[in-house]
C-alpha cells in the first residue's frame, strides 16, 4: 500500500516517456527541482530553473504548477523572477497563473484543525528545544519537525508527534517526509491542489503529469493516477509508490524537462 492508503505499484527502472505539450505539468520544489538541503533556507537554486519554468509554461499556455510544502512566498524567493501557478503549504495556498489567490469557503475542518496548531506550538517548541538536532519550522498553517541532523531518532520523534496529535483533538493529518513531520489540516493536500488546478483553465482538459521525491507527493501520485494521467517518483524505485515511473535525482529531472524546453 502507498503512505496515502491507495494501492502502491512498483515503478518502471527508466525514464517517463517525452512530455507532451498538451499535458498540464505539475512540479514538486524540494528534492524534485532543488536538491534538499540541511535546512530549506539553505537549499541551492539551480542558475537555469527560472527561465526553464517559464519557458515550459509557455509552451502550454501557463499549464504549469509548482505544488509544495513551501508557503507561496517562498516558492517566489527561491523561484525568480518566474512566478506562476502556485500551490504552498501543501495545497492550503493556491495561485492561479494570472496571479490571482484561489479561495474558497471556510472549511470546518480547517479551523478545528487551526486551534489543534495553536495548542500544539508551544510543546512542539519545547519538544525540539529538549533534543538536540531537532528543530521546529513553524509555517503558520503548518508544523515540521525537522530531525536531519539525528536520523537516529526519527522512530521516536514519529511517536511523539503523533501522540501529541491526538491529544491535541483536531482534524489533523501527520506528513512523514524525509527527515521530516509536518502537521496540518485534513482539508488540504497536494492531490487536491491538483485537481482543484485541473478544474480551471488553462490546465482543464489536459493530461496531467506530476513529479515528486516524498511521502507528502503520494496522494498528488494517486489523483493524478486516477485521472489516466503520469505520475513521476524522484529518486530510487520504491515498491510503496503510487508513480509509475521514476527519474534517479534532481540532475535526470532537470535533463528530462530541458529536453522538452529545448524541443
Amino acid at each position: 500500500m502507498s503512505p496515502d492508503g491507495t494501492p502502491g505499484c512498483a515503478p518502471h527502472k527508466k525514464p517517463p516517456p517525452p512530455l507532451d505539450r498538451q499535458s498540464a505539468l505539475f512540479l514538486d520544489v524540494d528534492g524534485t527541482l532543488i536538491e534538499i538541503a540541511s535546512r530549506p533556507e539553505l537549499v541551492q537554486v539551480p542558475r537555469q530553473l527560472a527561465a526553464l519554468l517559464d519557458r515550459l509554461a509557455r509552451q502550454r499556455d501557463g499549464a504549469l504548477a509548482v505544488i509544495s510544502g513551501r508557503p507561496v512566498a517562498d516558492l517566489d524567493r527561491l523561484l525568480s523572477p518566474w512566478r506562476g501557478a502556485a500551490a504552498g503549504l501543501h495545497g492550503a495556498e493556491r495561485r492561479r497563473p494570472d496571479g490571482s489567490a484561489a479561495s474558497s469557503d471556510p472549511d470546518p475542518q480547517d479551523a478545528d484543525a487551526a486551534a489543534a496548531l495553536q495548542w500544539l506550538r508551544p510543546r512542539l517548541a519545547e519538544l525540539a528545544g529538549a533534543t538536540p538536532g531537532v528543530w521546529l519550522e513553524d509555517k503558520g498553517r503548518t508544523l515540521a519537525l525537522h530531525y536531519r541532523a539525528v536520523p537516529e531518532r526519527g522512530g521516536e520523534m514519529r511517536d511523539l508527534v503523533a501522540r501529541l496529535a491526538e491529544e491535541a483533538g483536531g482534524r489533523l493529518r501527520l506528513i512523514a517526509g524525509k527527515m521530516v513531520l509536518e502537521l496540518q489540516s485534513e482539508a488540504y493536500g497536494k492531490g487536491r491542489a491538483i485537481a482543484a488546478f485541473l478544474a480551471e483553465a488553462p490546465f482543464r482538459g489536459r493530461r496531467a503529469v506530476f513529479l515528486g521525491d516524498d511521502t507528502t507527493d503520494e496522494d498528488g501520485f494517486a489523483e493524478v493516477n486516477r485521472r489516466g494521467g503520469l505520475a513521476i517518483r524522484v529518486g530510487a524505485p520504491s515498491a510503496t509508490t503510487a508513480a509509475s515511473w521514476t527519474l534517479d535525482s534532481v540532475a535526470a529531472v532537470l535533463e528530462w524537462l530541458a529536453a522538452d524546453g529545448d524541443a
